[in-house]
C-alpha cells in the first residue's frame, strides 16, 4: 500500500481521536472508534499507528474509569466521578484531535498503556 501524505497522516492521526466521540452515542463506540480508524491505516504510517494506539489505550481507560464510577454510584460519589470523566474525557479528545491536527504526537495525561 502507498504511503500516506503528511497532511493525510495528519487527518487520519486526527480522526483517530475525534472517532472517540462515538462513545457519547453508542455503547463502547469510544474504543471501537478509534480501533477501526487504527486497523485501516497503522501500515502505512507510523504516526497514525502511534496516534492510533495512543487513542484506543486512553480510551480504554476511560472505559475502565467509567466502569469503577458506575459501582461507586451505590455510595453516591460514582454520579458526580461520572460527570468528571465525562468531562475530561471529552476535553482530552478534542485537545489531542488540535494536536494531531498540527502532526504533533500527542501523550494524553493519564493512560494505561495496554497496546504497545
Amino acid at each position: 500500500m502507498p504511503a500516506l501524505d503528511e497532511r493525510q497522516e495528519r487527518n487520519w492521526g486526527m480522526g483517530c481521536h475525534l472517532a472517540a466521540l462515538a462513545g457519547f452515542v453508542i455503547p463502547f463506540g469510544n474504543i471501537i472508534g478509534p480501533l477501526v480508524f487504527w486497523l485501516m491505516k497503522r501500515d502505512e504510517s507510523e504516526f497514525v499507528n502511534d496516534q492510533g494506539k495512543e487513542s484506543l489505550n486512553f480510551q480504554i481507560t476511560v472505559t475502565i474509569l467509567a466502569i469503577v464510577a458506575g459501582i461507586l454510584i451505590i455510595v453516591l460519589i460514582g454520579i458526580f466521578l461520572l460527570i468528571v470523566v465525562g468531562i475530561f474525557s471529552l476535553v482530552m479528545i478534542i485537545l489531542a484531535a488540535v494536536k494531531a491536527s498540527e502532526g504533533e504526537k500527542y501523550r494524553y495525561p493519564f493512560n494505561i498503556r495496554l497496546i504497545q
